[in-house]
């Protein structure tokens, strides 16, 4: 069943039907946490994850998914508002969709990651690690750049 809620003439859907592959291939091609990323790499993402797509009327002027276990655990990314749209505080009202969705209630625990946007992700509950030194990562920022 698809979970919509409506704010000030805007709808955020999980229908993945609705999201606009073209938009969201375009942007994040472009932005740094996934510069030149290839689309069929874009679309197996979507596939595998719980997407909500942010409309005005029928366009498509935001997006962000959620890689999930649907029981303990959710990382939230891959969020954008197109530029014409933002300052309206779009992001953190998308972002607070995703953690109010029914599918996502009791998760012990939430990530994301964010170079410079803090105040959005902290506006929908989330906080600086309390003790990053529990945390690891295997990162590598370039894997979608041309290797000579």
């Amino acid at each position: 069943m698809t979970y919509e809620i409506e704010k000030d003439g805007f709808t955020a859907s999980d229908d993945p039907a609705r999201i606009d592959l073209d938009t969201v291939h375009g942007f994040l091609h472009g932005c740094y946490w996934a510069e030149s990323i290839p689309r069929e790499t874009v679309e197996k993402s979507l596939h595998h994850s719980l997407v909500m797509g942010l409309y005005s009327d029928k366009q498509m002027v935001g997006f962000a998914r959620v890689v999930t276990d649907y029981a303990t655990f959710a990382y939230m990314g891959d969020v954008f508002v197109l530029e014409d749209w933002r300052g309206r505080g779009l992001a953190t009202w998308l972002t607070q969709c995703l953690v109010d969705h029914p599918q996502l209630q009791g998760m012990r625990r939430w990530l994301l990651a964010t170079r410079d946007a803090h105040n959005v992700y902290a506006r929908a509950g989330f906080t600086p690690l309390s003790s990053p030194q529990t945390m690891m990562t295997i990162h590598d920022p370039d894997i979608y750049k041309a290797k000579p």
